[in-house]
């Protein structure tokens, strides 16, 4: 039986969505129906298409009380909204639907695991700490009723030393044996992060089996929203830990991404690390999920968006955040690459190229501009007597404004900057990355849409990720070098 919170938030958001015209929003890339959104939740295929959910608050765009929005898609990239799934409305809840996933149950049914928030008082009712336990809700892919002995797991669920205030973000798989896995974030004693492994046989009771991964103060504090899964013949951990600290070019937004590449043994919950990198190296991705797709592709989405930028974009407009594209993933040389989902390709119309272009100050190129794009690049050594010092190109620009993507061969640095994109707040505007150009060639594709950009770097070996909310008329691309650079350009408009 639906509550009278989850009721009000559906009456609100259906209201309110019809005062966002469809020029507001991103074309291809999902964001709130209304109010505010950060990470994906439960994303996962159900009855022939994708549903993604997601931390949201309709109210307001900007973070309150947690709801569970929801939007269903045959492609990744349309997307179409469904009621909101969840609302804070149970005593073990009242704080907030916090992060989770999704999985379908064999009796048809799609099950929804999140984490409930709620307050306990301390100290004579002086100071009050938030309570984390996991939870479940049953679901027909648009009604949801949650589990009538929630939660699932609470403190006692915990090994030795383990916070029952940072414990969140349960991701829930099922074994080829039919058993139910998950995998949950918490900080030990240490008051740094760890990913603690629980198993069930009907994904309704469940028990502690170890600790996956301890962090010990490498990779910054609390782990959140972690994801596993097994992917040309490697497995990989997705965690995104708080309070980072750069090492060299790696792990440069506090609030950042981990991946680490190893092996796991499902039977006994041990997960050993082999490498480790950063998921996104741009200023803007955070918490990323992954879904299965029905073809066999481990595709991944992430909130598009940094804790400590947030404020580049007014409370005063009608929805915040969006999530990234669709990547489809892969491991190659013990490395984590992501591509633009295929699914994309279909979007692509208007084909401009050119090859060969001489760049040896700024060049315009006819039929090259626009805010909905796909532009691939490929950039050599103009003059190999003399290398270039620098390439740039730069896009959503007009007199006044302008995002840049430059590159320092002597470096080898990739540089994303968006302190010219219209923004008010002195907030994060650059972020620089240390890439690879085999044989002096790097090659780029980057992807715009309304107030995104991502770049993928040489074949997705390295994805920078921004979010730019400069108006829609500054949509012109230009190219510029110090030195002489041989550019290749290919453009498709999107849509």
């Amino acid at each position: 039986m639906t509550s009278q919170t989850l009721r009000e938030a559906r009456k609100y958001e259906e209201a309110l969505e019809k005062t966002i015209r469809k020029e507001e929003r991103p074309e291809f890339h999902l964001t709130p129906r209304t109010g505010w959104m950060n990470d994906p939740n439960g994303f996962s295929w159900y009855k022939g298409q994708y549903h993604m959910f997601y931390q949201y608050y309709p109210y307001e765009s900007k973070w309150g009380p947690m709801h569970w929005g929801h939007a269903v898609s045959r492609d990744l990239l349309r997307w179409e909204y469904l009621p909101a799934a969840l609302a804070p409305d149970e005593f073990y809840d009242m704080g907030g639907c916090f992060s989770g996933s999704a999985i379908e149950l064999p009796d048809g049914r799609q099950l929804l695991m999140y984490t409930g928030v709620t307050e306990e008082s301390r100290h004579c009712g002086s100071r009050r700490d938030s309570l984390q336990t996991q939870c479940v809700a049953v679901g027909d892919g648009v009604d949801y009723e949650k589990y009538e002995h929630n939660p699932v797991l609470d403190e006692k669920d915990l090994p030795e030393g383990g916070s029952k205030v940072d414990f969140r973000d349960p991701k829930i798989w099922r074994r080829k044996d039919g058993a139910y896995c998950c995998i949950v974030g918490n900080r030990p004693a240490d008051g740094s992060g760890q990913i603690l492994f629980y198993t069930s046989e009907d994904a309704f009771h469940w028990k502690f089996k170890n600790v996956l991964v301890s962090n010990f103060n490498r990779f910054g504090k609390m782990w959140e929203c972690p994801d596993l899964f097994e992917l040309d013949g490697k497995w990989v951990l997705l965690t995104s830990p708080q309070d980072m600290l750069p090492e060299g070019f790696e792990y440069h937004n506090g609030n950042g991404t981990l991946c680490l590449i190893g092996d796991f043994n499902e039977e006994t919950g041990v997960f050993q690390e082999m490498h480790s990198q950063s998921i996104d190296y741009g200023i803007d991705f955070y918490a990323p999920q992954t879904v299965l797709t029905p073809d066999g592709r481990r595709v991944m989405m992430g909130w598009m968006q940094n804790w400590d930028s947030c404020g580049i974009r007014s409370p005063e407009d009608p929805w915040f955040g969006q999530m990234s594209l669709p990547r489809e993933l892969s491991v190659r040389n013990n490395r984590l690459y992501q591509a633009p989902t295929k699914e994309l390709d279909a979007m692509r119309h208007n084909r401009v190229e050119y090859t060969g272009v001489t760049v040896a100050d700024t060049v315009w190129l006819e039929g090259i501009k626009g805010r909905k794009i796909d532009l691939e690049l490929t950039i050599r050594l103009g003059d190999s007597q003399e290398p270039y010092q620098k390439f740039a190109v730069r896009f959503a620009q007009n007199e006044r404004y302008h995002t840049s993507l430059s590159f320092r061969p002597r470096e080898s640095i990739l540089k994303i900057d968006r302190k010219f994109s219209g923004s008010r707040r002195a907030s994060i505007h650059q972020r620089r990355s240390l890439v690879r150009t085999p044989g002096d060639e790097l090659k780029l594709r980057i992807i715009l849409d309304r107030f995104s950009v991502e770049v993928f770097v040489n074949d997705g070996e390295q994805v920078l990720s921004a979010t730019m909310y400069t108006e829609q008329a500054a949509e012109g691309i230009s190219f510029f070098a110090d030195g002489t650079v041989n550019l290749d350009v290919v453009k498709y408009d999107l849509g």
